[in-house]
């Protein structure tokens, strides 16, 4: 593989990582890995800056900041405008991951909506994308991106997609870019993989999530972001192309959204 991927989404602050951050980092570099998206929610306010603590340590890491849905409940009235200081950060992307998640309800529904909507309002104003957290949550994540996000032109993330052609349809229609986990590995996933034949080249990332959902040979281990060669070798192999096709497409994606002044790749 001569193109490199980037990992969109990573969570290399969890503390699955405390005791080899930096071979994880190496490792990573070693295989392929260009760039790595480290998500900023960490465990919640008032903590807001877990993402920010790794971009700042390593060069190829860059950050979001933002609310995940079972934070939402720590939300307070200071949260949106400590994070649209933290927006201005050099590093800072994207705001990130945002969203509802009905599965757990870790907070309110009704909380995580406000939320949502908070940190939608903020990076329509601050012009960033926004990188999406769904879970049994689909039809109500819709409609409040068609109503309140549908035609901002900075764009943004489903992240981990883990829908068929039908929530594909729908993302891509308001600019959403499709990024595949692991998921995109595991044989019983056909709707997801139906989803990444259809998606345009242009609109497609790939992530590891990590440590969460590891790839296929590694699923039920803890995932680090070296493993994103599996899933965009899966995503190859579903497009009816090359890897070095799906790094170069994929992570010119990642540049063209959120590192608009960065070269193409290859």
């Amino acid at each position: 593989m001569s193109a490199r991927l980037i990992d969109s989404h990573c969570h290399l602050d969890s503390e699955q990582f405390d005791a080899d951050r930096d071979a994880v980092l190496g490792r990573a570099l070693e295989g392929g890995v260009e760039h790595i998206l480290v998500i900023g929610t960490g465990g919640g306010p008032p903590d807001l800056e877990a993402g920010i603590r790794l971009a700042e340590k390593y060069a190829p890491v860059y950050a979001t900041v933002g609310v995940h849905p079972h934070d939402a409940g720590k939300a307070g009235p200071h949260t949106v405008a400590a994070l649209e200081a933290l927006l201005k950060h050099p590093k800072v992307l994207a705001i990130g991951e945002i969203g509802l998640d009905y599965h757990y309800n870790f907070s309110p529904p009704e909380k995580q909506r406000e939320v949502f909507l908070a940190q939608l309002d903020l990076a329509c104003r601050a012009g960033k994308p926004i990188v999406i957290h769904t879970r049994q949550a689909w039809e109500d994540t819709f409609r409040l991106l068609e109503q309140h996000w549908r035609g901002a032109p900075q764009g943004g993330i489903m992240h981990c997609f883990s829908g068929g052609v039908t929530e594909a349809r729908r993302a891509l229609a308001m600019g959403l870019f499709l990024s595949f986990a692991g998921i995109l590995t595991f044989p019983k996933a056909t709707d997801v993989h139906a989803a990444a034949r259809e998606a345009p080249a242009d609109r497609i990332l790939v992530e590891t999530d990590a440590p969460y959902l590891a790839p296929a040979p590694h699923r039920g281990k803890r995932n680090e972001p070296a493993f994103v060669t599996h899933t965009a070798r899966r995503l190859a192999e579903l497009r009816g192309v090359d890897l070095d096709t799906v790094a170069r497409d994929t992570s010119n994606n990642f540049r063209r959204l959120c590192l608009p002044a960065a070269p193409p790749n290859g």
